[in-house]
C-alpha cells in the first residue's frame, strides 16, 4: 500500500513511518518540512497522489478549546478534501479513549476532529488510543521550579511506538467507523507516573495532585481515560518505556 502519515514526523508519526516501511509499505511522510501544511492544505493534492491510506496523527500544542477545535478542524477539512480528489480509500483519524464527555480544553479539538471525519465523504476508521507514555515528560517539561502540579488522572497510558504500530494494522485492515480502543498494560495514576519518571531521571522535584471543579479536570479524574471493557491491551508498560531507547530525558 501507499499510505501516507500526516504529522509523520512527530512522536506517533515517525513510529508509524517506520512501523508502515517495515510491513513493506510505500511511505509517504506529510510535513512542513516537506512543503504539506495541514491547516492551509499547502501541497496536500499533490502529495496524496496515488495513496491508499491517510493516517492523520497531526497534533497540536494548546489548552484553549477554541484553538484545539480550529487547529483540528482545518486539518481534518484540508486532508479530506485532498483525499476525495485523489480517490483515496481511507482516512485513519488517532483520537483519545473515553473523551466522549470531555469537550474541553485540547481534548474539544479530538472531538471536533472525530466529528468532522463522521461527517465527511472519505471512508475512515477513528482508532482512539490512550494517552502516551511521552505525554508525562511533556507535561513535565512544561512547568518549572522544584514542584510539578499534576490533575488526578487515573489512566492506562500506552507508547507511542505501539500505537504506531497499531495504527498501520488499521490501515492495513481498512474502513471500519471505529477501531478497537487501544490501551496500555497497566492502570496508573498520573501524579505517580511524574514521580517515577523525575525519579528515574534523578531529578529532585516534588509532585503535586490536584482535582480541579473544571469539566475537562473531572474528566480526567473521572477514570474515563482507562477506556472501556472492548479494548486490546498493548504489551509496554511505563517503566519499560523509561528504560528503552524510546524515552528521551527531560530537557
Amino acid at each position: 500500500m501507499r499510505i501516507a502519515v500526516a504529522g509523520g514526523t512527530g512522536a506517533v508519526g515517525r513510529h508509524t513511518a517506520r512501523a508502515a516501511r517495515e510491513r513493506g509499505h510505500d511511505v509517504v511522510v506529510l510535513s512542513r518540512a516537506d512543503g504539506v501544511d495541514v491547516t492551509t492544505g499547502r501541497g496536500l493534492t499533490a502529495a496524496l497522489r496515488d495513496a491508499d491510506a491517510v493516517v492523520d496523527v497531526t497534533n497540536t500544542t494548546t489548552f484553549f478549546a477554541r484553538t484545539s477545535r480550529r487547529f483540528f478542524e482545518a486539518a481534518t477539512h484540508h486532508l479530506l478534501a485532498a483525499e476525495q480528489a485523489n480517490g483515496v480509500g481511507h482516512h485513519v483519524a488517532l483520537s483519545i479513549v473515553g473523551i466522549d464527555d470531555m469537550d474541553a480544553s485540547y481534548y474539544a479539538g479530538k472531538v471536533a476532529q472525530e466529528r468532522a471525519v463522521r461527517a465527511g465523504q472519505v471512508p475512515y476508521t477513528i482508532a482512539r488510543a490512550g494517552q502516551f507514555h511521552e505525554y508525562v515528560g511533556r507535561l513535565l517539561s512544561s512547568q518549572k521550579g522544584p514542584v510539578a502540579v499534576m490533575p488526578t488522572a487515573p489512566m492506562r497510558p500506552v507508547a507511542a511506538r505501539e500505537v504506531g504500530e497499531h495504527l498501520v494494522a488499521v490501515a492495513e485492515a481498512g474502513p471500519v467507523g471505529r477501531a478497537t480502543d487501544l490501551v496500555g498494560p497497566q492502570d496508573e495514576q498520573l501524579a505517580d507516573l511524574a514521580r517515577r519518571q523525575l525519579a528515574h531521571e534523578g531529578i529532585r522535584r516534588r509532585v503535586w495532585e490536584v482535582t480541579l471543579p473544571l469539566t475537562y479536570t473531572r474528566g480526567l479524574a473521572s477514570g474515563a481515560l482507562r477506556g472501556g471493557a472492548d479494548r486490546i491491551e498493548a504489551r509496554i508498560t511505563f517503566d519499560d518505556w523509561l528504560a528503552s531507547e524510546d524515552h528521551r530525558p527531560l530537557g
